[in-house]
């Protein structure tokens, strides 16, 4: 199926009705797993044309994606990454989790951005960024798609490095998203230090339901739960 490349439409309009000089495009990953941190990308691109094939992570094969990245990371004008641990997941829920995870790659940049392009149409950044709320930004914008691609690969590959510590949850296949190996390592071994208590998978498992920890429900932790429940796990 094709797919129309993003462009630097919301950055050009940014830079003309804001008068940003830097505006850095920011997505997440891990937002609706049961294991590892929520990681975020920002990514700064400037005006230059982007490498082909650049679209959402979602949208492309794992080999192409880990390839596309290994490009990206060398063609942006700066990226900087930031996580959220399952802890703090816990205890903060997802929004202000993201929003730490977020700040934390922001900081990371060599320079300030003036303005960020966040994907979605929740704003959890907030003052004091300048923010412009993409619905499907990593499919639009330049620098979304970007940050989004950078993201996916350094989550997975973080969480695969666990897979051997942990070989019956397919960590190494499922990133530490809902699947059916992932659930059935649950029920038999409970779960893992990576794992996030606060999550409603807890309910489904009655010899570890104890370990339950009180949830966050905000909007975004409420759309997490709707996804895992989509794909049939819940």
């Amino acid at each position: 199926m094709a797919y129309e490349p993003p462009t630097h439409r919301v950055e050009r309009s940014l830079r003309a009705t804001t008068g940003a000089r830097v505006v850095a495009g920011v997505d997440e990953v891990g937002r609706g797993a049961w294991a590892g941190p929520v990681t975020v990308c920002a990514a700064v691109t400037g005006l230059r044309r982007p490498p082909e094939g650049l679209t959402d992570s979602k949208l492309l094969t794992p080999l192409r994606r880990t390839a596309l990245a290994g490009v990206l990371t060398g063609w942006v004008t700066s990226y900087a990454l930031g996580h959220a641990s399952p802890r703090e997941i816990d205890a903060l829920g997802m929004t202000a989790a993201l929003r730490l995870a977020a700040c934390r790659a922001l900081d990371g940049l060599p320079e300030r951005p003036d303005a960020v392009i966040l994907d979605g149409k929740h704003d959890y950044l907030g003052a004091p960024w300048r923010v412009r709320t993409v619905v499907k930004g990593d499919q639009s914008c330049v620098a979304v798609a970007a940050a989004s691609v950078i993201a996916k690969v350094h989550r997975d590959a973080m969480i695969a490095e666990l897979a051997p510590e942990h070989p019956h949850f397919g960590f190494d296949s499922n990133a530490g998203y809902p699947s059916p190996v992932h659930r059935a390592a649950l029920e038999t071994y409970g779960p893992t230090p990576h794992h996030r208590l606060s999550w409603s998978y807890l309910d489904a498992l009655p010899r570890w339901r104890h370990l339950r920890l009180p949830s966050h429900r905000d909007a975004l932790a409420a759309e997490s739960l709707e996804d895992a429940g989509q794909l049939g796990i819940f």
